[in-house]
């Protein structure tokens, strides 16, 4: 099981993730969007959205800092493990916040508006769920910081570079707590649902993003 899901489950995902979003690009195209719903509801995505994606950016940055980095290359340059543990908490949390609160705003506008609620499709059901999933034990796991008994950058940070040096190493995440485990499911289906859903947008940023044309909605 830890071979299926930690040494093919990852080239699976990342294979559908690549593949999977140059075929969209190229045979769909026109469908290359968020499916804007603020004709539907607005106000209540001032907050919300601001909130989810700034707490996205500032969560990818402590990935990449805390998986692609190793450990030694931190601690040659003053950052010891205290030290450490004390930026990824300071950072972490702020960023978990902003993440956590802007997702459950979106699911509320989402779920809890008719409206919405009736132009939500299958695909937008799974995708909340994969992502209330990957988020909720991402911020378990940040949380878990606190006593520090797990290292997660003597485990799963070099399983992750195991995998991109394609010699992946499943001895690493033997001994992973459970949320951690889960968390790292995550991130693989939500690269499997990634081409299929409206998460392609981000694709689009920064080159054609800013040069959009805007959508004007006419009030009644």
């Amino acid at each position: 099981m830890n071979e299926l899901l930690y040494a093919a489950l990852p080239y699976i995902s990342l294979t559908i993730l690549i593949g999977g979003t140059i075929l969209r690009y190229a045979q769909g195209e026109r469908g290359w969007t968020t499916k804007s719903s603020e004709f539907l509801s607005k106000n209540d995505l001032k907050l919300a959205g601001p909130m989810f994606h700034v707490g996205l950016f500032m969560a990818f940055g402590g990935h990449v800092i805390g998986v692609l980095i190793p450990k030694f290359v931190t601690e040659s340059v003053g950052i010891d493990e205290h030290l450490y543990h004390f930026i990824a908490l300071a950072g972490g949390i702020p960023a978990g916040v902003l993440f956590v609160f802007g997702f459950i705003l979106l699911m509320i506008r989402r779920f809890g508006n008719s409206r919405m609620s009736v132009n939500t499709s299958g695909m937008d059901k799974l995708l909340y769920l994969i992502l209330a999933l990957t988020i909720f034990t991402g911020c378990a796991g940040t949380l878990s910081g606190f006593g520090g008994h797990f290292d997660y950058r003597e485990t799963i940070s070099p399983w992750f570079r195991s995998i991109l040096m394609l010699s992946p190493d499943v001895s690493y995440m033997e001994n992973v707590p459970l949320v951690f485990r889960i968390h790292m499911i995550g991130w693989m289906m939500t690269a499997i649902l990634f081409p299929f859903s409206r998460l392609v947008h981000c694709l689009s940023f920064p080159f054609e993003y800013f040069g959009r044309s805007h959508i004007i909605y006419r009030r009644k």
